[in-house]
C-alpha cells in the first residue's frame, strides 16, 4: 500500500495507515462475505452498519471508511447507510488465479475512537472460461503389434476456471480401435490417455485422424478441441522403461543456476536404433520451461534458473524416454524446494503519533507490524526496543505490536527520543531489521 505522510502547520500530528488497530489491542471479526465474480459495480454485498450493531449516523460520525492490502478499492462503504458495495467488477482468475476459494480481506476502520475489523470478501468462480489445449495437433507413433490395453498419455487441457467448472473429462471421436480415460493428476490436473481396444494393421490403416474433446463441469459444459494424428508404424517390440516412477528430490533454494537436480535413467532391450533412448519433458508447464532442463542423451536435469521457496514450494514434472522407433516410457519428477532463511523481517507502520503530549500516560505511539515469508523457525520473529526509554512494547493481534508510553513524559526534561525498533528472526543464521521512529 502507498504510504503518504499528512503536513499541516497548524496541527503537528501524521498519521501513516496501512492496517489500524484498537488503541487496546482489540480486534473483531466481521463476516465473511461473498460474491460470485462478474458481479456489476455497485452490487450490494452486505450491511456493516447492521453486523456491528450501529445506527446510522455512528458509521458518519465514527469515520468509517474501508481500508485493504495494497491500496485495492474493490469495496466501498456508504458511511451513510452502512451499505458495502461492489466497487469494480471482480475477475476472479485475475485476483486469485488457480487458486481457491479466492479471498479478499478488508478492514473496516473506525476512527472516532481508533477501532479496526477484521474482515473477508470471497469471490465465487463462475463458468466464463472455455478448455483450452496447448498442443491443438498432437502426433503419435504407434507400432502395429501393440498389445490391447496399452495406454498412450496426451497433453491436457488448461482451464482457467476452478473447482467443478476446470476441465472434468475428455472423450474421443467415435473410432474403432480407440478410446479415452480420464486421468488424475496429484495436484488435481485431469489429463487424458488413449487406450488400445483393438489390433492396428499398418497395412490396413497407415494413419489414423481422431478429435480429443475437454468437457469442464459447467451447466451447460464448456469445451475444448484437438486433433490427434496417429501413423502406425513397423515392430518395434519394447517400449523404454525407467529405473524409478518416480524421482522425488529435495533442492535447497539458495542452490546456483546450473546445479544438478537429479538424472533420470530409462533402458531398452531393443537393439539398434530402437534401442536408442532420448529423454525429454513431457507437457511442462511454462515455469517448469523456464526453471529445468533435461539433456535428450544423459537424462541429467539441471537448473536454468535460481528457485524461491517463497515463490514455488514445488515442482511436479512428467519426463519422456523415447526410442528411436517412437515408442516412450515415463516417470514423474517432484522437486520440493527446501527453504533457506534468506529473508529478514519486515516492519510496517500502520499509525505513527508525533508529536505526543507531555503529563499524559499510555499514549499510544506507533501500531506496526511484522513480517518475514521465510517458514519454520526462518520466518518466527521477536521484537524490541532499547532498555533505557520511557516506552513499552506490546504484542497486539497476531504479528502487531503497539509502541506506548511507560510513564507520564516531561517536555523541559527531554523534548525528543530516538526509538529503534528491532526485529530478529529465528532462523540460522538469524537475520534482523532494525526501523528508527523519532
Amino acid at each position: 500500500m502507498e504510504i503518504g505522510w499528512m503536513h499541516n502547520p497548524r496541527q503537528r500530528q501524521v498519521l501513516v495507515f496501512f492496517v489500524l488497530l484498537s488503541m487496546y489491542g482489540a480486534s473483531a471479526e466481521l463476516g465473511p462475505y461473498s460474491v460470485v465474480e462478474e458481479t456489476e459495480r455497485g452490487f450490494f454485498v452486505a450491511n456493516v452498519g447492521k453486523d456491528l450493531g450501529l445506527g446510522l449516523t455512528e458509521m458518519s460520525t465514527r469515520g468509517a471508511r474501508i481500508i485493504s492490502q495494497w491500496n485495492k478499492e474493490h469495496l466501498q462503504l456508504k458511511v451513510q447507510t452502512g451499505d458495502l458495495l461492489i466497487n469494480d467488477k471482480l475477475d476472479r482468475e485475475k485476483l486469485c488465479g488457480p487458486s481457491e476459494p479466492c479471498i479478499l480481506h478488508f478492514q473496516v476502520l473506525m476512527e472516532k475512537p481508533l477501532e479496526i475489523f477484521q474482515a473477508e470478501l470471497r469471490v465465487k468462480d463462475i463458468n466464463d472460461h472455455s478448455p483450452v489445449f496447448t498442443e491443438r495437433e498432437m502426433f503419435l507413433k504407434i507400432p502395429e503389434n501393440s498389445p490391447i490395453g496399452i495406454s498412450f498419455p496426451l497433453s491436457n487441457a488448461l482451464d482457467l476456471d476452478v473447482g467443478s467448472n476446470n476441465v472434468q473429462n475428455y472423450k474421443i471421436s467415435p473410432n474403432s480401435h480407440f478410446r479415452v480415460l480420464t486421468q488424475n493428476r496429484s495436484d488435481g490436473r485431469k489429463y487424458p490417455e488413449l487406450v488400445l481396444d483393438k489390433e492396428l494393421d499398418r497395412e490396413e490403416e497407415p494413419e489414423i485422424s481422431l478429435t480429443l474433446t475437454a468437457l469442464d463441469g459447467g451447466s451447460p459444459p464448456r469445451y475444448g478441441t484437438a486433433q490427434v494424428r496417429i501413423e502406425v508404424v513397423d515392430t518395434n517390440d519394447n517400449a523404454p522403461e525407467f529405473e524409478q516412477s518416480l524421482y522425488k528430490v529435495h533442492i535447497p533454494e539458495d542452490s546456483p543456476v546450473g546445479s544438478l537436480v537429479v538424472t533420470v535413467s530409462a533402458s531398452d532391450v531393443d537393439s539398434g536404433v530402437y534401442g536408442k533412448i532420448s529423454y525429454a519433458f513431457f507437457q511442462p508447464s511454462e515455469d517448469i520451461s523456464k526453471t529445468l532442463e533435461v539433456n535428450p542423451m544423459t537424462g541429467e536435469i539441471r537448473l536454468r534458473k535460481k528457485v524461491d521457496f517463497e515463490t514455488v514450494l514445488s515442482y511436479e514434472v512428467d519426463i519422456k524416454a523415447t526410442d528411436g522407433g517412437g515408442l516412450s516410457g515415463k516417470c514423474t519428477l517432484l522437486l520440493q524446494v527446501v527453504d533457506v532463511n534468506d529473508n529478514p523481517p519486515e516492519v510496517t507502520v500502520s499509525a505513527l503519533t508525533t508529536p505526543i503530549p507531555e503529563n499524559s500516560p499510555d499514549i499510544v505511539v506507533a501500531v506496526f507490524s511484522v513480517s518475514d515469508p521465510d517458514s519454520g523457525d526462518n520466518g518466527k520473529t521477536s521484537s524490541s526496543i532499547q532498555d533505557d526509554l520511557p516506552f513499552l512494547l506490546k504484542p497486539s493481534v497476531k504479528n502487531f505490536y503497539t509502541l506506548v508510553t511507560q510513564k507520564t513524559l516531561d517536555r523541559e526534561e527531554r523534548a525528543e527520543y530516538n526509538i529503534t525498533i528491532t526485529v530478529t528472526d529465528m532462523g540460522t543464521p538469524r537475520l534482523k531489521t532494525e526501523h528508527n521512529i523519532t
